[in-house]
């Protein structure tokens, strides 16, 4: 069984400050969210987290490890250095879907995203280490096989991200609904997954699904381990055995 803490940094009153007190520059915008989810990626890192953009002013972070006061210092420095605060909500549950699910209604019962008197909320309870084991964190690292050759080398830019999304959608889309876990793209041609307590079957299922509906291959390392962090090395080290063996699956476990 995985027992994931899911956090959830969202900037507060975000919409309404984009338009106040007139419509800010779109590159303006873009290069605030850009350096933002950096930060914030860093931050998380460097406590053996995963963050993950979502929407850039929605961020979801896989935080197992982090207590009430790291999350507070996560947004002190973003009060700090950014012209926005941010409000985070943290919770942990077997289904990384169930944990989101219980911050984000934490965080809508404190008020709207663009409730101007909502700021630098802070709400959860993280896993105490009494909870914690080796193996609450799943993370899967999901590759499009031979993306350069079938791609990147073959179509131009555009046509080449049409078929990467349709294959980040398909997966993301078929992981929620079957395995109650949550996929996010992270460039080039790559998806990592945080997930419930998924066997070698339910990764083989979900490849065969994401062939079938966009016709995009994927292989995937898994790995399992007590952060973030730890699991996706795993999953990185899993991954590689599958391009060295030519294998669909790979869990480092098995």
């Amino acid at each position: 069984m995985t027992n994931t803490q899911v956090s959830l940094l969202q900037i507060d009153n975000y919409g309404p400050w984009t338009t106040t007190p007139e419509p800010r520059r779109e590159v303006d915008l873009q290069t605030l969210q850009s350096r933002l989810y950096a930060d914030i990626s860093q931050l998380v890192g460097n406590m053996d987290g995963y963050a993950f953009f979502a929407r850039f002013d929605n961020m979801v972070a896989i935080t197992n490890g982090l207590d009430r006061a790291a999350h507070a210092c996560i947004q002190n420095s973003v009060g700090n250095r950014y012209p926005v605060t941010a409000s985070m909500s943290f919770a942990a549950r077997s289904s990384p879907v169930e944990a989101l699910g219980v911050a984000s209604r934490r965080l809508q019962e404190a008020g709207s995203a663009q409730d101007s008197t909502r700021q630098q909320i802070l709400r959860g309870e993280p896993l105490g280490e009494a909870d914690r084991t080796d193996h609450d964190v799943q993370i899967a690292h999901f590759d499009v096989n031979d993306a350069t050759g079938k791609y990147t080398d073959e179509l131009n830019e555009f046509d080449t991200f049409i078929h990467i999304e349709h294959g980040y959608a398909e997966l993301m889309r078929y992981l929620r609904k079957a395995h109650d876990s949550l996929a996010f793209f992270v460039g080039g041609d790559n998806v990592i997954a945080v997930c419930s307590a998924m066997d070698s079957a339910a990764y083989r299922d979900t490849i065969d699904q994401v062939r079938e509906a966009v016709d995009v291959d994927l292989k995937v390392g898994v790995g399992r381990a007590r952060t973030a962090q730890a699991a996706g090395m795993s999953a990185k080290h899993e991954l590689e055995r599958c391009r060295a063996d030519g294998s669909r699956v790979e869990l480092g476990w098995e």
